[in-house]
């Protein structure tokens, strides 16, 4: 039985002695991934989406990316309109499209390197994607509750103190924060460098004093507790003495909201949005929320203009002419036959 937390290898898809077949082009599209610098979460999550087009092709009786024409890539994508999960729902129109997009890119490499005559994912139509709104947005108050959840006199509870006010102080990713260093921290200028961020993108952003102070205690009175040497420098630590994963510390921070009793569902995202959404309410440019979320496009910082609904709200009750009135008073009823 494989150990908890690992996957069991898969078989390789096609015939790998075949230099035309499905196996040898994707990895060799694979490789020239790597090579060309993308990141190694970009790579494995292609290799997987990939591996369903390849899956659902050879059911098909069709064993090399030579025999794919633009109506089986259309055909492949009724498939995916038409798949329900195991709970009878659709699948949704970006989880279409996360599919959709590794393909049109294997396609793209393997006519460019000519292993293929054409490219017939030319002109694949992706699904339109749905601009989302964050489901739920924590309220100043609502995030002081959540922070004074974690129990300081447990060492733990210390740490998770000190990661929930970096998260809320910064609004970074998780994947972000279970990378920092203590190197990454500057407590004289009062700035955390994000290292290898989304698109391998480094960015320097400013950290507040509040969450500075939670991390130095962390790291003077419970860090020293955790380590094991050889010490790598990782910032925050497991009690099993190594680096968070992503989805550690998304449960981590869930537990922490669920206890909360709010009424809002949500991890590490749900602080990301916090904190973008009361910055912009305190009156902040998105050009600096952009810059601290390390947003490639200000389009993607600008929803949250929309989540911002504060302001709106002042400027609406300012200009609309619809206001609430005073009542009028019912006339004065009359007493002993007089007015």
């Amino acid at each position: 039985m494989p150990k908890k937390g690992t996957h069991t290898p898969r078989s390789p898809i096609s015939d790998p002695g075949d230099p035309h077949g499905w196996h040898a082009m994707t990895e060799s599209f694979l490789e020239w991934m790597g090579i060309q610098n993308y990141s190694p979460k970009t790579v494995e999550n292609r290799r997987s989406y990939l591996r369903y087009f390849v899956e659902w092709c050879q059911e098909r009786g069709l064993h090399q990316p030579m025999e794919i024409t633009k109506p089986i890539l259309e055909r492949y994508q009724r498939h995916l309109f038409h798949h329900r999960k195991r709970d009878g729902l659709p699948m949704s129109a970006r989880s279409m499209h996360s599919r959709l997009v590794p393909i049109r890119a294997f396609f793209k490499w393997a006519a460019r390197n000519n292993r293929v005559l054409y490219n017939p994912a030319s002109e694949i139509d992706l699904p339109r994607l749905e601009k989302r709104l964050p489901k739920h947005i924590l309220n100043a108050a609502e995030v002081e509750t959540i922070m004074a959840l974690p129990n300081l006199a447990d060492p733990l509870g210390l740490r998770d103190r000190a990661m929930l006010e970096t998260f809320y102080s910064t609004g970074m990713r998780r994947s972000e924060l279970a990378h920092l260093h203590l190197g990454d921290i500057d407590d004289d200028r009062g700035t955390v460098m994000v290292r290898q961020g989304k698109c391998r993108k480094d960015r320097m952003i400013p950290i507040g004093d509040r969450a500075l102070a939670w991390i130095r205690r962390y790291t003077e009175e419970v860090r020293p507790g955790l380590v094991r040497e050889p010490d790598d420098g990782t910032l925050f630590l497991t009690n099993l003495f190594e680096a968070f994963t992503p989805n550690r510390l998304t449960q981590l921070v869930r537990e922490y909201i669920d206890a909360a009793d709010l009424g809002k569902r949500g991890s590490c995202h749900l602080l990301r949005h916090t904190c973008a959404t009361l910055m912009l309410e305190g009156g902040a440019d998105t050009r600096f929320i952009q810059q601290l979320l390390g947003h490639a496009e200000l389009s993607t910082t600008q929803i949250y203009t929309q989540v911002s609904i504060q302001q709106l709200k002042q400027v609406h009750s300012a200009t609309h002419p619809a206001k609430l009135e005073k009542p009028p008073q019912p006339p004065r009823a009359k007493r002993n036959g007089t007015a």
